[in-house]
């Protein structure tokens, strides 16, 4: 990961190669077709679908591919996700939260363990970590989008934010989950562009490993992540000194 600072899960997918681009093109299109499918095709009335569209754009998502998951998503025929979120540990007690979305269970259940197997981990019962993180409503803004840092942040403040955090280019914003929807809001409300937003598994507790440690763990959490039917996976780890793992 390009940097961990508390949020450490918070990850910016720039200058991705073609293969990863093209994996992370298949997580878009899933979620833009689940979010079609739970709720109303039309952005305006689906909160979920206009994040998701959001996320779509910022990672270049062609706009035809957009309208067809969209269409694909609302259609009867359209394939019946399930939404999962798996449990486990890697390499020195590091705990992980693996969020997938699937169409058969069976076989991403298998993927999984198979991953934490090979890279020193665990698989862990279903609620065995879960105490270790809480859900948070997390947005990611470009600096050069925010035009006035102290109203953006008073306003976030009054829509409920937990934290507005600068780091370099980027306003990390966190807040509980019951809130996401008020500071989605507040945002649009301000004109404020949305880079990226997402419901994230944020720890409550964290585990410092060192550089060469924290690279072992890494190599987990980019097997995970670049499974098909794994959307993101969190972790706990903090390392000593950032690494220069970009998500590419």
């Amino acid at each position: 990961m390009s940097g961990h600072s508390k949020w450490a899960n918070i990850k910016h997918r720039k200058g991705v190669n073609d293969a990863k681009k093209s994996k992370l093109f298949a997580k878009l299109v899933k979620e833009l077709a689940i979010a079609a499918k739970q709720g109303s095709a039309t952005p305006e009335n689906n909160p979920r679908l206009r994040i998701a569209i959001q996320n779509a754009r910022s990672a270049n998502l062609p706009k035809d591919r957009i309208e067809r998951a969209i269409k694909k998503g609302s259609s009867k025929e359209s394939a019946a996700y399930t939404e999962v979120t798996y449990e486990g540990y890697a390499m020195y007690g590091v705990a992980v939260m693996v969020a997938c979305m699937t169409d058969n269970l069976n076989r991403t259940v298998a993927a999984v363990r198979a991953i934490f197997n090979k890279y020193g981990g665990c698989l862990g019962r279903s609620g065995s970590l879960a105490f270790l993180f809480d859900k948070k409503g997390t947005f990611t803004l470009k600096r050069e989008s925010v035009t006035d840092e102290e109203t953006m942040t008073l306003a976030m403040i009054e829509a409920g934010a937990e934290a507005v955090e600068p780091e370099e280019d980027y306003f990390h914003i966190t807040c509980p989950l019951g809130n996401f929807g008020q500071v989605q809001q507040g945002l649009e409300a301000l004109r404020i562009a949305i880079d990226s937003a997402s419901l994230q598994y944020v720890p409550n507790t964290s585990i410092t490993l060192n550089e060469s440690d924290a690279a072992k763990v890494m190599k987990l959490i980019d097997a995970l992540e670049d499974h098909d039917d794994v959307q993101r996976a969190f972790h706990n780890m903090v390392n000593e000194r950032p690494l220069d793992i970009t998500d590419s």
